[in-house]
């Protein structure tokens, strides 16, 4: 019986040696797949900051929109070229004045409604 034991053994050593090679392999392929997709530098992580990228774009463009209106409303200020209207619109903007021809609609404590 102890030599049946020991071929038994010696059979379930093998066939352990055997698989352990193939099964490290998959841990192993497992592991990388997995950072693959789910780590720091992964696909999600990618996809991530591909959203954070056209959100950053989006609003580029927004400022890029608002400083160009705001270099066309400071050109037409400059004593080069001075833009009659522009002038009176900010001359009454912080005067807080009106012109007789213009239609004043006074606004209650809530504001307009629209």
């Amino acid at each position: 019986m102890a030599a049946e034991d020991k071929t038994l053994v010696r059979a379930l050593k093998r066939q352990v040696k055997a698989a352990l090679p193939p099964f490290l392999f998959l841990a192993l392929a497992l592991y990388f797949g997995w950072n693959a997709t789910r780590g720091d530098l992964g696909l999600k992580a990618y996809a991530a900051r591909q959203r954070d990228l056209q959100n950053a774009e989006a609003t580029k463009a927004l400022v890029a929109a608002d400083t160009a209106s705001w270099e066309r409303r400071v050109q037409s200020l400059r004593a080069g070229h001075l833009d009659p209207d522009m002038l009176e619109e900010r001359a009454r903007a912080m005067l807080n004045l009106a012109d007789p021809a213009d239609i004043v609609v006074p606004y209650g404590k809530a504001g307009p409604i629209f």
